[in-house]
């Protein structure tokens, strides 16, 4: 036992013994307690080196399948964070209310060099076999804590610091934790917050889908934060009785326990009927509206979403293969909007806007070169809110001869013209009318039908060509461009108030040679395209040849080309001979896309495999770093076995190719 365990046994030792650990750890009393229980009612060894106790495959299937729905949501907020805490080496943990850990998002290289296989599926992190940690005596506490480095009993784990937050469900009942545990020297608070936000985020979702077959109150002191993660939700019943409430929910209405409300009449709780707030909403077009509660009349902002009458998405939305979670609540969390990304942070950015705008009056155009999803976007939109149901009407200014651009969006009546139909023709507006119109390529709309749109959207009705009675709308606009408008308004192609009527929030559709999801993005493509029930796989070198490319085309290019092959293929598993021989070559001609400055060796050449360990690495980057170089042997050098073994993005592994000072020990490219 090394010098620094003795003398951490030993204190151990003197804070249980003579009651006075809160000043000699710094960490308040909930560690002193802890230690107390470990050794007092655990009989735990501070210096315990007994294997890391592991449940039985079978049981850990049974405990995951106890929390499915908690871990649907929780896999893509594991994803999120994990991706937030990139580089710093964290690790990302789920455990059930026993502390089993049923998910994993990190690199086992740290695990290996930290715990000794300790962090890993279905290993056992309650205090009563580990100890003083993050996820056990989080478990204890039943509140967020941290963990830090000494502060762990076992002295195998002194070398960890653990953020952990616990998941309540509606009832008020621990069902598991939420862990970040990594190798930080300092004790990170600001990986304590975004833990709880993680853990906010999945209660919240988890709520909204077990009660989306109820009518959802979701409210809050300030309009704006209606939709965002400090909501309170309610789930009502057809009579207004309240069913259940969420932990934001209480406290933004002083409550402390879920039992003080349920059953209540909701015009107990506030000075409103539920018809009259169902109403309200309805009118309103589901934007917030002032109510005002009971007790201390203090006024809150809410919105009432009816119940989720189907299980699916809608037509025309496929669900994600993996990767997001597979919960059918359309009009409160939708999957659509979700399955638009696989953690690039630009687009993560675009839908989380999204999900806060889309249910408001608020105009919306998205930017972006061709191909890269504009359309899809503002699809994902329409089936992701209350107009899921209603029409989506997309049109193509660009598209249309001019002459007939007028007829198409406004309609005419029967006569309005030589060689009009005799029973007259809805427009595209009038289709749209409850629902959504796309009009993609706004840029190239005529400037004289300009004027005319900027009227709709101002008064909200039309007037069909050849008629004199109006028509009202109600209609959400989305446009999108791939040009600047800007400039066109400089030349005057553009009406300068019709780029101010539209642009009230603007997205922009990264190219993929951009997106850092490329790989999942891929992947994703070939499951929307393989036949139902017949799903496709790429290998890993069609895999890494596709990701390097520079598709000017974006994901138009890229979806095509997978169609094609998949149509041609011989067998479900798609590799670089599936490629059409005009593409073959092309793709492998084509400069690949610039890899990042992390992937770049800069090293002098080495001597061993790898290079040779830059010097200042501490024992647990050496240990991290042996351990990769085997998984890079195993993998015979391909990057992306390699990252989908550790289930890491391409990026975060050459990031830590460059710090561990790792190169191809042939100098040729990662492959």
């Amino acid at each position: 036992m090394s010098k620094f365990a003795v003398e951490h046994v030993k204190r151990v030792h003197s804070v249980v013994h003579d009651r006075m650990g809160a000043d000699c750890i710094g960490a308040g009393n909930r560690i002193t307690r802890s230690w107390i229980r470990c050794l007092n009612e655990y009989q735990l060894n501070p210096d315990s080196c007994a294997e890391p106790e592991v449940v039985a495959p079978i049981e850990l299937q049974e405990r995951q399948e106890r929390l499915a729905d908690v871990q649907a949501v929780a896999k893509v907020e594991m994803a999120n964070l994990y991706q937030q805490l990139a580089g710093s080496g964290y690790a990302i943990m789920l455990t059930d209310r026993e502390g089993v850990l049923l998910n994993y998002f990190g690199d086992p290289a740290f695990t290996h060099a930290a715990s000794k296989t300790g962090l890993m599926q279905g290993a056992v992190w309650s205090e009563r076999v580990q100890g003083t940690n993050g996820m056990g005596t989080c478990l204890v506490e039943r509140r967020p804590l941290t963990v830090h480095q000494d502060e762990h009993y076992l002295s195998r784990n002194i070398g960890l610091s653990c953020a952990a937050a616990p998941i309540f469900d509606h009832e008020g009942e621990l069902v598991g934790v939420l862990d970040a545990s990594g190798e930080s020297r300092l004790a990170q608070q600001h990986t304590l917050a975004l833990v709880s936000m993680s853990v906010q985020m999945i209660e919240n979702r988890v709520f909204l889908h077990q009660f989306r077959h109820d009518y959802i109150l979701r409210f809050h002191n300030r309009p704006e934060f209606v939709g965002t993660l400090s909501e309170g939700a309610i789930a009502l019943s057809v009579t207004g009785t309240v069913l259940a409430a969420s932990r934001a929910a209480l406290s933004l209405l002083g409550y402390t326990y879920p039992g003080e409300i349920v059953g209540r009449d909701v015009c107990e709780l506030f000075n409103i009927t539920f018809p009259g707030l169902v109403d309200s909403s309805t009118r309103r077009a589901f934007h917030p509206v002032p109510i005002f509660e009971v007790r201390s009349n203090a006024r809150f902002f809410a919105v009432v979403y009816q119940p989720v009458t189907g299980t699916g998405m809608g037509s025309g939305a496929r669900r994600p293969q993996r990767g997001a979670a597979r919960l059918g609540a359309p009009a409160a969390e939708a999957d659509a909007l979700d399955a638009l990304h696989h953690g690039d942070p630009t687009m993560r950015a675009n839908v989380e806007t999204a999900k806060r705008v889309m249910e408001r009056n608020v105009p919306i155009v998205l930017l972006g070169e061709t191909g890269t999803g504009k359309e899809r976007f503002a699809r994902a939109m329409h089936l992701s809110g209350s107009r899921a149901s209603r029409p989506f009407v997309a049109i193509n200014c660009a598209s249309i001869p001019e002459s007939l651009v007028e007829s198409e969006l406004f309609g005419y009546r029967a006569g309005a013209f030589t060689g009009a139909s005799k029973d007259g023709q809805r427009g595209k507006l009038l289709q749209a009318n409850g629902g959504t119109l796309f009009l993609d390529e706004i840029g190239d709309m005529p400037v004289a039908l300009q004027a005319r749109l900027l009227r709709v959207l101002e008064e909200r009705e039309v007037v069909p060509l050849g008629s004199e009675t109006p028509v009202k709308l109600d209609i959400r606009v989305v446009s999108a461009t791939h040009c600047d408008l800007t400039q066109k308004i400089d030349s005057g192609a553009f009406r300068e108030d019709l780029y101010y009527r539209l642009q009230g929030v603007a997205f922009t559709m990264p190219p993929l040679r951009e997106r850092q999801d490329r790989g999942a993005l891929i992947r994703q493509l070939v499951f929307e395209e393989s036949d139902a029930g017949s799903p496709v796989e790429v290998d890993d070198r069609l895999l890494d040849l596709l990701e390097r490319q520079r598709w000017p085309g974006n994901l138009r290019q890229l979806r095509h080309l997978l169609r094609t092959m998949i149509a041609l293929r011989e067998t479900d598993r798609l590799g670089v001979h599936d490629l059409p021989p005009e593409l073959r070559q092309g793709l492998a001609d084509a400069p690949p896309i610039a890899q990042p400055a992390a992937a770049q060796a800069t090293a002098a050449p080495a001597a061993v495999l790898g290079g040779k360990p830059a010097e200042g690495l501490n024992p647990f980057e050496c240990a991290e770093r042996e351990v990769l170089l085997q998984e890079l042997k195993r993998h015979q050098w391909n990057l992306s076995g390699v990252a989908r073994e550790l289930n890491i993005s391409r990026n975060t592994l050459y990031r830590k190719l460059q710090r561990l000072n790792i190169e191809h020990p042939d100098k040729s490219l990662f492959h």
